[in-house]
């Protein structure tokens, strides 16, 4: 089983979303960028949490190494630091330090042992209840659909809720399905209900397997777990969404309508994430933003990418 309550010191590792409190050993620092991108953890990848006009301000708690950033006239840094108050994380390179690392400052706990166990069919069950309809049918598929997942880094309560819970309603975690009443030639295929000659071909073209000439492969047990890993991950890049706490552009990342199913799939995510990690802490977001609310189907993962992006913002 999967259920476990993850340690206080996660939270130093950039889980903090919802605390505003500020630690008696924080550190005061003053940023110099003007819309500096706060992150959900210290990578360019991760999600941008809120955009801080400045300069401005922040006290740090703690710092730890990412992706490494260069700033003209600083010293190249791979150190980013915790900001409680904003519950994320921003490049040292943009902080009032001649050094490329802070003084006073410690590094973040990072929890030595984070959920990494595969999922069993009692595990979703417990998550999703009678959505998992045919149970006999999802634990054929949790080997390939396991090995996906460890593939793809979805190695954490958040990226695992969000993936499961997408997948859940997406296709009831049976990895043959095919959308009802879809007679499309491109219709909707396997656990990610794979549709459209604009995802079959890339994805087809990325495994080396002819899914223009041959779509029924998508739906294959071989197949079906790698196409939905290809689009979380390639197509679209969803981690640092569930980093986020954000269902809401997983949402618009999958591509349907944005309604009232944007609500029934967060429940799920919470009932996954509670039964994951013990709680649903406070941050989390169900709705789609103004940028999001529009057709989303058809996009390249360079136009998803930039319907988020705020002009001028750093970081």
């Amino acid at each position: 089983m999967l259920k476990r309550t993850l340690s206080a010191a996660v939270a130093l590792a950039g889980l903090t979303a919802g605390l505003v409190a500020t630690p008696a050993h924080a550190v005061g620092f003053r940023t110099t960028a003007t819309n500096l991108n706060i992150r959900s953890d210290a990578f360019l990848s991760s999600a941008v949490v809120k955009v801080l006009a400045g300069p401005a301000n922040v006290d740090v708690d703690c710092q730890k190494a990412g992706d490494t950033v260069t700033v003209a006239g600083r010293p190249t840094t791979k150190w980013w630091a915790h900001l409680p108050a904003h519950n994320g994380y921003a490049t040292v390179a943009y902080l009032d330090t001649p050094g490329d690392k802070l003084p006073g400052v410690p590094e973040c706990i990072v929890d030595p042992n984070p959920p990494t166990g595969d999922v069993t069919l009692a595990d979703v069950q417990a998550m999703f209840g009678t959505r998992i309809a045919n149970p006999t049918l999802v634990n054929t598929g949790l080997p390939s659909l396991n090995q996906a997942m460890r593939d793809a880094n979805i190695n954490t309560p958040r990226r695992k809720a969000a993936f499961l819970a997408t997948l859940v309603h997406e296709s009831r975690l049976e990895y043959n399905i095919r959308e009802i009443g879809d007679t499309r030639p491109y219709g909707g295929r396997g656990y990610i209900q794979l549709t459209g000659d604009f995802n079959y071909r890339p994805a087809g073209t990325y495994f080396g397997i002819d899914l223009i000439g041959n779509p029924e492969l998508a739906r294959s047990l071989q197949w079906s777990a790698p196409i939905a890993r290809w689009y979380w991950t390639v197509a679209r890049n969803i981690n640092p969404m569930a980093d986020a706490l954000n269902m809401g552009k997983v949402n618009a990342a999958i591509g349907y309508p944005a309604g009232a199913e944007d609500q029934r799939r967060c429940d799920s995510f919470k009932n996954a994430l509670r039964y994951l990690s013990g709680s649903v802490p406070s941050g989390v977001i169900c709705t789609r933003s103004k940028a999001y609310a529009g057709d989303t189907s058809k996009l390249t993962r360079a136009q998803f990418d930039a319907l988020g992006q705020v002009p001028g913002t750093v970081g």
